[in-house]
């Protein structure tokens, strides 16, 4: 370990200032809980519904395949990256786009992720506070109050507290949420392909692929943050493919039943109609609870690039602003951050083919001596753009295309 490893690692277990050392990295069932836990959030749940309205049950498989394997090509690049080099997504992003440069990918993240933290508390408070007390406000409150700290505390510890609230929270949201939705096609008006047969049709196999990307590709590009603390490049590929796609497609089932035979977006609702109530609460917050702390984790990295201060700080006042704003961000924001999510996987796609083109800048104690890469900058720009406003295609796709070539340009002109 070099002497700026050491240094780090007496003040920050969490390593924000430099790689993960070999003797800090986690095991495979470790980063598999961390990587499985990340994807279980509810707002995967309403592109559940929205593929069980506007696709039969073939159609409905092929779209979670298709689009599966490209958010699992993307985020599995990703996840290698981070494995074998230890570094963080802002540390990375130093590497590509310079150590100012840094600021755009760091803000942008931190931006999204504070921004998902939010809606995630709202996601918990307000449909608990509807069915326990009668959507009273104050009741509303307290329980935004309350999960928001406990959410924010988990980040603030760090990989340790992640880890345990993962290895918690992932049996018993798959294996309760999982029998909720065998129950309810067991009690419905014939079996699920059936139930499927009765969409509107409005949907192709392509275009639900595309909400299948776009569900996680924003919270994907985080990976980094996350598989740095695997074995090897390896092991951070292969965790964050399968665990990504058994994480996304369990959600997507429960969106999917939740709709067809309730009528609505959440596990949560189909375990209330069966008369569950506290195992919907469990399941709910426990669900929420595993992705906000690995959002908030990467939005106190980010920030803690931005402004050279230490994660934890960070980490608090990120929880702060999510909290406070968490219910104007749920009825407000959730548009605002769907063009968001356009805006990272061009920051992801130049990650990677900054390391795969650099090999040589990410060897420890390398010194980076690059300011600004302008071309990954414009780069940034222009694909998050043309994601927004291109309607052909998959957005996300669009925009990490337009990225790289951006990228591949600035490369060649200054080898000139």
């Amino acid at each position: 370990m070099s002497e700026t490893q050491n240094k780090a690692a007496v003040t920050d277990a969490d390593y924000a200032e430099c790689a993960v050392p070999k003797e800090s990295r986690r095991s495979i069932v470790t980063m598999f809980m961390i990587m499985l836990g990340f994807t279980f959030f509810s707002a995967s749940m309403w592109v559940g519904q929205e593929l069980a309205d506007g696709l039969d049950f073939g159609g409905f498989i092929g779209a979670l395949i298709l689009g599966g394997v490209i958010l699992g090509l993307y985020t599995g690049l990703l996840g290698y990256v981070g494995g074998k080099t230890g570094l963080s997504l802002d540390l990375l992003a130093q590497k590509a786009f310079g150590t100012k440069g840094s600021y755009l990918p760091s803000a942008m993240i931190s931006l999204t992720q504070i921004g998902w933290f939010g809606v995630g508390i709202a996601m918990f408070a307000i449909p608990v506070a509807n069915e326990l007390l009668g959507g009273s406000t104050t009741a509303e409150w307290v329980l935004v109050i309350i999960a928001g700290i406990c959410m924010t505390a988990s980040a603030y510890f760090g990989i340790k507290s992640l880890t345990i609230i993962s290895y918690i929270a992932v049996p018993l949201v798959a294996v309760l949420g999982t029998a909720a939705m065998v129950l309810a096609v067991k009690r419905g008006d014939g079996t699920i392909v059936e139930q499927f047969a009765k969409s509107s049709g409005s949907l192709t196999v392509i275009g639900g692929a595309g909400l299948v990307v776009g569900s996680f590709v924003s919270g994907g590009s985080a990976t980094p943050n996350f598989t740095r603390f695997a074995k090897n490049g390896t092991v951070g590929a292969v965790t964050t493919v399968v665990a990504f796609f058994i994480g996304n497609s369990l959600m997507f089932f429960f969106g999917a039943v939740s709709s067809i035979f309730v009528g609505g977006n959440d596990i949560f609702e189909v375990m209330i109609n069966l008369n569950l109530f506290y195992l919907a609460v469990l399941v709910l917050g426990l669900n929420i609870w595993t992705t906000n702390d690995n959002a908030l984790y990467s939005a106190g990295l980010g920030l803690a690039n931005i402004f050279h201060q230490k994660k934890k700080p960070m980490v608090l006042i990120s929880g702060v602003v999510g909290t406070v704003a968490s219910v104007w961000l749920y009825y407000n924001f959730c548009n605002w951050l769907n063009i968001l999510n356009c805006t990272l996987p061009p920051v992801g796609i130049i990650l990677v083919f900054g390391y795969f083109m650099h090999k040589e800048d990410y060897v420890d104690g390398v010194k980076n001596t690059k300011v600004v890469d302008w071309f990954a900058v414009l780069g940034v720009v222009l694909g998050a753009v043309v994601a927004n406003l291109v309607n052909w295609g998959i957005a996300s796709i669009n925009g990490m295309v337009v990225a790289a070539v951006c990228y591949f340009i600035g490369q060649a002109v200054n080898k000139k």
